[in-house]
Parts: C-alpha cells; structure tokens; sequence
C-alpha cells in the first residue's frame, strides 16, 4: 500500500467514525436506545478507546435501566483523563441508580470541582445526601420529599422516640403540618404534583414497573421528586415564608405570584436545560437557550435576582462553551472574558478560576500560547485542588513547550510530576514525565531525558496503556540514540 493509499485510508476511517457517532447522538436523542447502542459499539470497534462514544453509551444504558453497564462504559471514559467531566457524570449517576450513594456522592463532589456551575452536579449531590439521609433511618416525618429549610422535630425527639412511638402526638402532627405548610406555600402550583408523585410511589405494583426504555418508574418517579426536592431547597433561601407579626394583611395584600419566586424556578430550570444540551451534544440548542435566558434576565432587576451578575456570568460561561464546542472561538472569547468581568466585579473566586480556564483554553486551540499561559498562571493561585493544579501545569508546560521554552516547560513538568504523585494519579503521571523529558531532549540533556521516559514507561505497563506503552518505547529509543552519538 503506497503512502497515498494509507492516508486516503486513514482518512476514510476516520469519516466512518465521525459518522457513527452522528448517528449514535441522533438515535438517542430519538429514543432509540438499542440502535444508538449499536452505533456506538460499531464507532468504538475503530477507536477502542473513545470517550465521547462510551458516555453516549453509558446514557443509552441508563435510560434502559442497565446500571451495571453504564457504570462500566463511564469508568472506561475516565482511563485517559480522569478530570473528564462527562463521565465522571455519568459514572455518579450509574452509582446513584444502582443504590450506591455514599459514592456516587464522591463523584458528584469531584465533578462540582471541575464544573462549579454545572447543575447537573449540584442536583447530584443533594439529591445522594438526601438518599443517604433516607436510607440511615431518619424518623417518618423526614422525608427527602419535604426536606430543605423545612422545620423538623427536634434532635433529642428523633433519638428518643422511635417511628412508632404514639406519644406527643399532637406536638408530632403539628410539626408535620407545619412542614407540609411550608412547603405548599414555597411550591405553589408545583405542590399538587408533588403530592401526585408521592401517591404513585406509595403503589408498590406502579412502582416496580418499567418504562418502555427499560427504566424503573421508581427511579423515575425518585427522580422527579428529588428536583423539586432542590426547588423547595433554593425557594427556602430565597423567599421568606413567614411574615412578623402586625404584617399579615400587608403580606395577604399582594399579589399572590411572588416576583422573586418565578425568576428563581425559571434560572434553576434554564440552567439544567442548558447544561444538559451541551453535555448531550446538543451545543445548538445550549446556546440558544442561554442567549434566551440572557434576555429575559435584562429585564429583572437586582431585587428580583440578587444576585444577577453572578447569573450573568454563569450565562455568559455557558454560551461561551456553547460556541466552543460549534468552534466560533472568537466570539466563545467575547463571552469568556465577559463572564471574567463580572466574576472580578463581584470579587467570585470560583468563577475567576473557571473563566480563566475557558479563555486559556480558547487561546491554546487558535495557537496564541503566550495568552494562554498568561491565563492559566493568574489561574493558578486561585487553585487549591492537586488534581486540577497538575493538568493546569501540565497545560502552560505544554503551551511552553510549543513556543520553544524548553527549560520553562521543563520547570511545570515537574511541578505536575510533583502533583501527579500526591495524589497518586498514575495518568497524570505518564503525562507529567512525558512532558519533563521532552523538554529535557530539547535541552540535549539526554540522560534526564531517558530517565524521565523510563518512568512514564513503566507506569504505562502498569496501566496496560499499549497505545501509550508504543508511544513512549519509540521515543525512549530516540532518545538513547541521541545518547550513543
């Protein structure tokens, strides 16, 4: 086969692939879970280790109720890069489904680390605390149903008098009114739905039935009663259920929609929606519902959002991502530095860190590397997590690397190497050696160099990470004969 003929090949495969996924994505956007199945599993016959092919799997297998399978083609999602946010998702998600919160609430955590305003991982982690809090025997009036603000007995009661103690029980119910008032009056029109959900999954023979895409009606039903669940949780903070007295008929004067109350279930929805598209794949409609999102949001004011530049950015981000991801990278930097402005107006830490992230990564893809590294170093002091500190060293070694500095990239590999082994990160560890002795080879120090490989080399076998294992044996080869000469 002529060279010619071998790109030409390469190239086919290559559409082949792209093509599956397309179909993959769009099956189950349709529904088609067993068909998307296939389309993935035919793409990842040609690249084995594809991460975006195993998360769409992983979601197919979750809406078919095939936990077990999803949790396996998450983890295998994570073995080359475990900071990937998509499938740290999908692998809490398949432990949640599978009755394994204490852990899925680990992975909740470490993806809120890496994605702070993804809602989906906030979601998460109140809906996994609140299941570990079901499942440890919490008295009968606490429930995760009415959880959130909400006034619960007293702690000495809930120790001393077991769920089928019937003294106090005048004290009892009416904490139990209570709470249902309460939380009536935070839902509104949301309130009968609660209700009705709670009704079905009091119906044991219901409750066991499948869906025609293979999910429990449990878990759909659990599901939906966690989200409003966080609604009740968010309302609670946000708008006063009871006023002092001498106040009543000033509180019964007005209108019965709250103002407040609306914007914050619409930006806690939105938000949810558009996280969810771009992590489907969807960056089109992410981006559309953002920039809606953005115009219905000029038009409240700061009583009706408190905190509406923080919002703002968070949408900003969002959009920028969006376009990212439809590669306008020009304008996905219009929308970074935007969301910058207000983070560093409203003195927002996280959200520095992460706009400094999407523009440092904007700069990395269109080439201007010294503005990247620029970006990724204001970032650095604002990190306290190791994991994120060593791909972030790893990232401006690199950017280094490309602009000819070798000793400077030399300098962060080892900074990352340092991370990679605190953390006992065997990937980043491969990665961060990699990069010390290819900085080292440019700087002719040879027996560094080989050193360097040598470690990556063996943590490779270790990980059986063949594509790696090659990579490394050929350039370690390289590098001995440079020694020799």
């Amino acid at each position: 086969m002529s060279d010619t003929d071998a790109v030409h090949g390469g190239q086919k495969q290559k559409d082949v692939f792209s093509t599956l996924l397309a179909v993959g994505d769009c099956l189950f956007l349709k529904g088609v879970y067993n068909k998307a199945i296939e389309s993935y599993t035919t793409a990842l016959s040609i690249r084995p280790d594809d991460k975006t092919c195993f998360v769409g799997r992983a979601k197919c297998f979750m809406k078919m109720g095939q936990f077990e399978n999803a949790l396996k083609d998450a983890e295998a999602s994570l073995k080359e890069d475990k900071t990937y946010f998509k499938g740290l998702y999908q692998k809490a998600e398949a432990l949640y489904y599978m009755g394994k919160f204490e852990f899925a609430l680990v992975f909740y955590h470490r993806g809120q680390k890496l994605r702070p305003l993804m809602q989906e991982f906030k979601l998460g982690i109140q809906k996994a605390e609140g299941a570990i809090e079901n499942s440890v025997g919490s008295p009968s009036s606490v429930k995760l149903e009415i959880k959130g603000g909400l006034t619960l007995l007293p702690e000495e009661e809930k120790r001393e008098q077991p769920i089928t103690a019937t003294q106090h029980p005048t004290t009892k119910q009416q904490n139990q009114k209570k709470c249902e008032k309460t939380t009536k009056q935070l839902l509104g029109e949301f309130y009968s739905d609660k209700k009705f959900l709670e009704n079905l999954l009091h119906n044991e023979d219901l409750a066991k039935g499948k869906t025609k895409g293979g999910e429990r009606l449990q878990d759909v039903i659990q599901s939906c009663l966690s989200s409003i669940d966080t609604c009740t949780k968010f309302l609670s903070q946000k708008k006063p259920i009871s006023a002092p007295k001498g106040q009543c008929k000033q509180k019964c004067s007005k209108p019965h929609r709250s103002p407040p109350c609306e914007p914050a279930l619409f930006l806690l929805k939105s938000l949810d929606e558009i996280d969810t598209a771009l992590t489907s794949g969807n960056a089109e409609g992410s981006l559309r519902k953002a920039e809606e999102v953005m115009k219905a949001l000029q038009g409240w004011s700061e009583r009706d959002v408190p905190n509406k530049k923080e919002v703002l950015g968070s949408l900003h981000s969002c959009v920028g991502n969006a376009l990212m991801d439809l590669g306008d990278l020009d304008k996905a930097l219009e929308h970074h530095q935007k969301d910058l402005e207000l983070a560093s107006q409203c003195k927002l830490t996280q959200a520095m860190s992460r706009a400094l992230d999407n523009i440092g990564q904007v700069y990395a893809q269109t080439g201007q590397y010294t503005q990247a590294i620029e970006c990724w170093e204001k970032k650095v002091p604002l990190v306290s997590d190791v994991l994120e500190k060593t791909w972030l060293f790893h990232n401006i070694g690199w950017c280094y690397l490309e602009l000819k500095q070798h000793q400077e990239a030399r300098d962060c590999g080892i900074r990352s190497v340092a991370a990679a082994e605190e953390i006992a990160d065997v990937k980043w560890q491969i990665n961060a050696n990699v990069l010390v002795a290819q900085s080292e080879l440019k700087l002719e120090n040879f027996e560094s160099c080989i050193s360097y490989f040598e470690r990556a080399l063996s943590k490779a076998r270790l990980q059986d990470d063949h594509c790696a294992v090659n990579a490394i044996q050929k350039a370690l080869d390289e590098a001995k004969q440079h020694l020799q000469q």
